[in-house]
């Protein structure tokens, strides 16, 4: 099958094989055109049809009605799968009906798994030695080019192999439509999993990954596990994204559902043979893990519920909106014990999310209920020691034909166990029974599926080497530091380094909004540190620059333990009342403060507390804050992907030390490349022995970066090779070294980027700001012209190179800088038209990937000055004009509604995206005849969406 007419052929009759019917042609035309590929639906509705809606309703010619399935779930095995290579989609052509078909340009795809006819994997290869990422290029430019093309079968497509025969990865569709919405200005508003950082290594049961593409053939694509992963391991959340689950996922999954089995099989329900846990490291995707074991627990015949049981109130809102996020009302969170007793005894509520307090107290309070005789999975998130004391006694004592799970990221050992509670239960494997699954931080930061960490000891007290931070001079060593001349230390290094550590100048797209740089938390030892730390960084701080001034929170609550001397974090409550006042009082001024910034109205009271904690989270997530000081709130539990820099002032320990540095190492983008821990405490021996216990004997060698020199001395050998081989100014000729030229400068960007958080490396980047600047220009033009497809260079472009232009953005200038230059000439001058003013602003623009598209504007602008002229003005005057101009050119070229069309483009400027999935661009279009076929209008849609998204992109910001 190398055609569009023979893969329709195929799927009619795949279908009908499925589902034991014959189409009449009639029945076929309604049903493909309809249901199949209507031109209304592009890869998130095809999605949807796969996960969520893979029956489909057929009208047939008597009237009747019949379910067709596309995708048997419950006998994975009656569905058909074919295998087909080097599938054309021509160049668009107009027939002799006038009607358009093919792609923008001709592409040829190299391997395709079709399942009961429809295109559902789809393989992408290289060459050996060739970087992967190429491949992932070329499946990017695909989707833009042809995917859509003609039916748009190929938008079915649910996962994406690439490999180069040695190394070989998958991902989800989503992850590459995002990533294309982001590269191509239409900003997504959901939160990262849109770049190649999001693609996954396959692996065996024991973490072992299978990167080869032959050992990676003979397991993913065997028959039984592919449609599994189709069918069974695969969330569409609410948010419409695909989320395929990774191999230690679906392990520990399957682990735990043929433990329910045999358990089940043998009549040991209730014990502690009937259950298990699962050692997932932080950050490695536990919620998802728990969510579909829960979801599929629930499909067992013998289940009647699936009790998801966390410890914190914090961590119960957490939980019950990532379950809310995979599936809209598949979870039912509750907030009194009242409504727990009423989920329980609902037989449509599967999935309860509740607190251990919460479930405690029905149990004191329902002696006899039913639901104690019930067929019941309980799963523990988190299940630290906390959980192992009289609470998970009395549960387990009540419930008869019980399955006990726990999750965890760090369990408790005999060696990290405290010697207090329940003698029984002082280990996760006293109360939970054999692990079932084990997968590390090591294995994580090796697979890249969490970063590494980087560790800073900043020396800011002299004591003894005899005394310092042990525990008989514990009291005496804290006030010493907490003395002021410390602090002000400690927060004026903070200050001076802090848009070095969290990239303060760098940018990024989350949520459909520009950032800049990542934010933090500041680890206190007490409420008392807290205190003193937040005034040092809110005291006359409106006094600084404004780029100096920092968004400072600040949270803390009753702890009965700040620190546990077996590295346990003491837990947080959300109840004020056990401050003491002057604690309380103070913790309600920086509350208030915090309402002075954002309009909020929060207190300490039970209520506006805990919704003050929500609030914070979800800004801190949001990136709308600099950094927040914590004793142990935020330090378990808490995921942000912008938050890149810890700051520790803290003694911590085995558990509590991964947990807290682990809040710094959730992957975002290619500019994030390790979580940041700047320590004012000598933690180092702390650090290796928690990396030994919770990873293994070498851990410290993969979880912490390599020291300054190593980098520093690859960073310079390549950067002599660059001058030597590439000189300023010179033009590079040839198609080889051109991508030889990429490849070194693209290294250069990558070590660059770690580099720039080590103090060592200011004043010694050996590039000088103009060489950076010619070289990036030199980059990007290089990035331009290999995207710029024509029938002639469409050879060229098959080999996608891969360029590191997120890495470009972190350097470059924006439209404020550029008019800084024009007023400073200006002042300084008085001639616009003078050329060096005008080679530097040039320089800046060229070396910008974000104003490149924008220089004929910027460079009109400059010619047009006068002497006196008020810049910022002007300028907004200018934009004005040109891009009303501009828009009204799209409208008359492409016949759009007007209205309609200004109405589209306010909304894309408001939201910062052209919406391309939906209908809603077809309320712009000319109308189209109804007899025309849904090619031409398919084609049309895209030509307007491209034109409308550069529009968007050369005028947004401005």
């Amino acid at each position: 099958m190398r055609s569009e007419a023979e893969l329709v052929a195929n799927l009619r009759t795949q279908l009908e094989a499925l589902n034991k019917l014959t189409f009449s042609d009639g029945e076929w035309q309604r049903f493909f055109t309809q249901q199949v590929a209507s031109a209304n639906e592009g890869i998130v509705e095809k999605t949807a049809k796969i996960q969520t809606d893979h029956v489909q309703v057929l009208k047939r010619d008597d009237g009747s009605f019949k379910n067709i399935y596309l995708l048997d779930k419950t006998h994975i095995h009656n569905n058909r799968l074919q295998v087909i290579n080097q599938y054309e989609v021509p160049a668009a052509t107009a027939g002799a009906d006038g009607v358009q078909t093919g792609g923008v340009h001709a592409n040829r795809y190299d391997v395709t798994i079709l399942v009961n006819g429809l295109p559902l994997v789809h393989v992408e290869l290289k060459r050996r030695g060739v970087d992967i990422r190429e491949a992932f290029n070329q499946i990017n430019r695909y989707a833009r080019d042809s995917f859509w093309a003609d039916s748009g079968l190929f938008e079915y497509v649910q996962l994406f192999v690439i490999s180069n025969g040695t190394l070989t990865k998958y991902y989800s569709n989503t992850v590459r439509d995002q990533h294309l919405a982001e590269a191509s200005g239409k900003r997504s508003r959901r939160k990262t999993s849109n770049s190649f950082e999001f693609t996954s290594w396959w692996a065996d049961a024991s973490n072992k990954p299978i990167t080869d593409l032959v050992g990676f053939t003979k397991t993913f694509f065997a028959k039984h596990t592919l449609l599994n992963i189709l069918t069974r391991y695969c969330v569409f959340d609410a948010d419409r994204k695909l989320l395929v689950m990774r191999p230690y996922q679906i392990a520990a999954t399957e682990q735990i559902l043929r433990r329910i089995e045999t358990a089940t099989n043998t009549k040991r329900l209730g014990t502690i043979a009937a259950g298990g846990y699962v050692w997932h490291t932080t950050g490695s995707g536990k919620t998802l893990t728990s969510f579909k074991t829960a979801q599929l627990a629930t499909k067992l015949p013998s289940i009647d519920k699936v009790l998801f049981v966390v410890d914190r109130k914090d961590l119960d809102y957490q939980t019950m909106r990532e379950y809310e996020r995979f599936e809209k009302g598949a979870a039912n969170s509750n907030t009194s014990t009242r409504v727990l007793k009423r989920q329980l005894e609902d037989p449509n509520s599967r999935i309860i999310i509740t607190t251990i307090q919460k479930l405690a107290r029905f149990v004191d309070q329902n002696a006899k209920h039913q639901i104690f005789a019930g067929h019941v999975v309980i799963i523990f998130d988190e299940c630290h020691r906390s959980q192992f004391g009289d609470m998970h006694t009395k549960i387990t004592k009540a419930f008869k034909n019980y399955h006990l799970f726990g999750f965890t990221g760090t369990p408790i050992f005999a060696v990290n166990a405290g010697s207090s509670g329940t003698p029984g239960l002082r280990t996760t494997e006293q109360a939970f029974g054999d692990r079932l699954h084990t997968y590390t931080i090591v294995d994580a930061i090796r697979d890249a599926n969490v970063l590494p960490f980087r560790i800073d000891y900043i020396n800011t007290i002299k004591t003894s080497d005899a005394i310092a931070d042990k525990q008989v001079s514990a009291i005496d060593t804290e006030k010493a530091l907490l003395a002021p001349e410390r602090i002000s230390q400690v927060v004026a290094y903070v200050r001076e380094h802090f848009d070095q550590k969290t990239k303060r100048n760098s940018t990024y797209t989350l949520a459909g909004k520009r950032l800049a740089g990542f934010n933090s938390l500041f680890a206190t030892a007490s409420i008392e540190a807290a205190k003193r730390y937040y005034n040092a960084f809110t005291y006359r701080q409106d006094e600084l620059p404004s780029d100096q001034q920092l968004k400072v929170g600040l949270i803390y609550s009753y702890a009965a333990n700040e620190a546990e001397p077996d590295g346990l974090l003491g837990e947080e409550e959300f109840e004020t009342y056990d401050l003491d006042q002057s604690s309380r009082e103070f913790l309600e001024d920086a509350i208030q403060d915090y309402n002075d910034l954002f309009g909020t109205s929060y207190d300490t009271s039970a209520d506006k507390f805990q919704n003050y904690y929500k609030d914070l989270s979800m800004r801190l997530k949001n990136r709308e804050l600099d950094l927040v000081i914590v004793v142990n709130m935020f330090l378990t539990g808490f995921d942000a992907t912008t938050l890149n820099t810890l700051w520790v002032d803290k003694n911590l320990r085995a558990h509590g030390l991964i947990q807290a540095f682990s809040r710094t190492n959730r992957i975002l983008n290619s500019v994030k490349t390790y979580g940041n821990i700047v320590s004012f405490r000598n933690l180092e021996d702390e650090t290796n022995e928690a990396l030994a216990l919770f990873g293994n004997a070498d851990a410290k060698g993969v979880a912490l970066l390599r020291p300054y020199g190593e980098y520093f001395d690859e960073y310079a050998a390549k950067v002599t090779e660059l001058l030597d081989g590439y000189p300023p100014g010179q033009v590079i000729v040839g198609e080889e070294n051109q991508k030889q030229f990429i490849a070194l400068f693209g290294a250069i960007l990558r070590l660059r980027n770690i580099l720039t958080s080590f103090d060592d490396f200011a004043g010694n980047e050996i590039l000088t700001p103009r060489q950076l600047q010619d070289y990036q220009s030199v980059y990007l033009n290089l990035y331009a012209e290999r995207r710029k497809v024509t029938v002639a260079d469409k050879e060229m472009i098959n080999d996608d190179v891969v360029f590191e232009i997120e890495l470009i953005k972190q350097v470059e200038v924006n439209v404020d800088y550029i008019l800084m230059l024009v007023r400073q000439y200006l002042e300084q001058h008085g001639e616009p038209g003078d050329v060096e003013v005008r080679a530097t602003i040039a320089r800046a623009i060229d070396a910008s990937p974000s104003l490149r598209n924008k220089k004929d504007l910027i460079e009109a602008f400059v010619a047009s000055l006068t002497v006196d002229a008020d810049v910022d003005r002007e300028w907004k005057a200018f934009v004005a004009a040109r891009r009303a101009q501009d828009l009204e050119r799209i409208i008359a070229e492409e016949n759009l509604r007007p209205d309609e069309t200004h109405e589209f483009v306010a909304r894309a400027f408001r939201d910062g995206a052209v919406p391309t999935a939906g209908t809603a661009v077809t309320g712009i279009l000319p109308p189209v005849s109804r007899f025309a076929k849904a090619n031409h209008h398919s084609l049309k849609k895209q030509n307007v969406l491209e034109k409308l998204s550069a529009f968007l992109s050369r005028y947004l910001g401005l």
